[in-house]
């Protein structure tokens, strides 16, 4: 169990929370909790709470919405003490309607590795809740924290591993790897029978137009939860498919139909807009930020800029008639369009990009080149044998597909065409870049809902780790594989992958992950539920990789 140690920090300063602090800062969020749904979404004034984002060495954005009669300029103030008796620096920003009453500001001219306070100021004097954020570091750095987090669907349940990470106060950054929220109509993603009786999403319907994705945003930060996150650490978040739609690309989606939906490019840049309107984030799909001489972090978009539609397995063996040509076809898709050099997943531009910057940091004699990013890059195949372990209870359609997967894991395809499995040639660019390079490359991802680790190889040569993390609230493998054993299921799924080290398939959670110079330990935290509001944790897990080696202590 994870010891709460708020309790044991010095008297009140930027570099630390205290127990009286903690709470001063937090009571905005505990007051909306309380508060009718029609006060916490849309409300007047400072609706809902502070955020700050794009940490650099001397600057951080900030960020707040203000809704008023009209377009109204606010003051911002960035001092080193919680009472702000002599601000550092401030500025002025304009919320307005056009923006969703969002406003950003980006402060500068702040000094490395420091705590800072931060508000906004209406012209009639009101002042905003008051946020803690965080400048990184610079030059030679000793150790350096982050929470990691991704795949928050409001309706199955209270984010509590957010609540749990504002808590232990024990990192210096949040990471949100995407699915910040979800697009999904009410009764669809929850189920009706699987959805939380008091978190009902807005709108209810499934989120297509500007005023639906902002609606959906208003509801989501009204969470207490995600609100004190946002209100205590600064965050680097990229985007995955449910921001826009379910396994988008850059010219579609799975859960985007044109004849009823509209355009789809229509629909992506409202749902983009609505991103950067929401979340302190910048407006550029991908960038890097130094982390002292500890890490480059790189944010990916593997979602919207360059990435092509999915291929399909199911449509490759729809056309067999018997099993002699089911596996010719499977043959021939292995070797021609799954294996194509010209399927990308970050574009053209971005990889260039990417190859260009892992060698800039290891020049710079940086430990660690980190990706931050949506989707595994680890190689995953599905284990012989599930069917057998299911008995005659399985439904015959979960029978099915599941026979579909050991089929095509026989002739040497792997389960998720959404991942970087889909993409092989893109994912060896990446790969032999950062072999070139001589990096120290650690991967993080998200969007399975579930936790992994990996050791990734090409050609036999060791290019780094990956950390998979598991989900916040979206359930994972426990909820349709009900029929094998969590343990017995990682078990299988280690044993039939070699580059799969650990797996949790039941549990969710976040990732705390602490950067040294020689070495990466991530701590896998387990919430112990999501149905009831609860920072308790159901256990840990810690795995670490030391420079150089690209191996994993499980």
């Amino acid at each position: 169990m994870f010891k709460n140690d708020t309790a044991a920090q010095p008297a009140p300063s930027p570099t630390a929370l205290t127990r009286r602090s903690l709470f001063t800062l937090a009571g905005a969020g505990a007051a909306l909790a309380s508060a009718p749904a029609a006060a916490r979404g849309f409300g007047t004034g400072f609706t809902h709470n502070v955020a700050s984002g794009e940490p650099a060495a001397t600057s951080v954005l900030l960020w707040t919405r203000y809704v008023a009669e009209a377009e109204t300029a606010l003051t911002w103030q960035v001092s080193t003490s919680e009472d702000f008796a002599r601000p550092v620096v401030e500025g002025s920003v304009t919320a307005s309607p056009t923006r969703d009453w969002c406003a950003k500001g980006v402060a500068t001219g702040l000094s490395p590795d420091r705590w800072y306070f931060y508000r906004f100021l209406a012209p009639d004097g009101t002042a905003s809740p008051t946020g803690r954020t965080r400048t990184l570091p610079q030059g030679p750095s000793a150790k350096f924290r982050m929470a990691v987090f991704s795949c928050s669907n409001f309706g199955f349940g209270w984010f509590n591993a957010y609540g749990h990470a504002v808590e232990a106060n024990d990192v210096d950054l949040a990471v949100h790897l995407g699915d910040y929220l979800y697009e999904y109509g009410a009764g669809t993603y929850p189920a009706e029978a699987e959805a939380h009786p008091g978190r009902s999403i807005n709108p209810s319907s499934e989120i297509v137009a500007l005023t639906d994705y902002r609606l959906r945003y208003a509801t989501y930060r009204a969470d207490p939860d995600l609100q004190r996150l946002h209100q205590v650490l600064p965050m680097i978040a990229v985007w995955d498919d449910h921001e826009t739609a379910n396994d988008s690309w850059k010219g579609g989606a799975q859960n985007h139909q044109s004849d009823t939906e509209g355009d789809w490019q229509v629909r992506k840049a409202a749902a983009k807009q609505a991103y950067r309107e929401w979340l302190p984030v910048a407006d550029t799909a991908y960038s890097t930020y130094q982390v002292g001489d500890l890490a480059t972090l790189f944010r990916l978009d593997t979602r919207l800029e360059g990435r092509d539609e999915q291929l399909s397995i199911e449509k490759v063996m729809a056309g067999a008639k018997d099993p002699q040509a089911l596996m010719a076809a499977l043959d021939a898709f292995r070797q021609g369009d799954w294996a194509s050099a010209d399927r990308q997943m970050l574009g053209a531009a971005q990889e260039a990009w990417l190859a260009e910057q892992i060698a800039a940091s290891t020049r710079a004699g940086t430990h660690w080149q980190v990706l931050a990013q949506g989707v595994l890059m680890g190689n995953l195949k599905t284990p012989k044998g599930l069917v057998q372990q299911a008995g005659s209870d399985l439904p015959d359609y979960v029978r099915k597909r599941l026979r579909a997967a050991e089929t095509a894991s026989g002739a040497g395809l792997p389960s998720n065409m959404d991942a970087w499995d889909g993409y092989p040639a893109a994912r060896e660019r990446v790969f032999k870049a950062a072999l070139n390079a001589d990096a120290n490359l650690v991967v993080l991802a998200g969007d399975t809902h579930n936790a992994w680790t990996f050791e990734l190889a090409q050609d036999g040569a060791a290019v780094g780790v990956e950390f998979g993390g598991n989900s916040v609230s979206s359930p994972g493998f426990e909820s349709y594989l009900t029929f094998v054993k969590p343990d017995t299921l990682a078990a299988s799924l280690v044993a039939g992958n070699p580059q799969l080290k650990w797996a949790d398939t039941a549990q969710r959670g976040y990732m705390a992950v602490e950067l040294t110079p020689a070495r990466v330990t991530t701590e896998y935290r387990f919430i112990a539920g999501v149905k009831q509001r609860s920072t308790q944790l159901a256990g840990t897990k810690r795995i670490s990789t030391d420079k150089g080696s690209g191996k994993l202590a499980v």
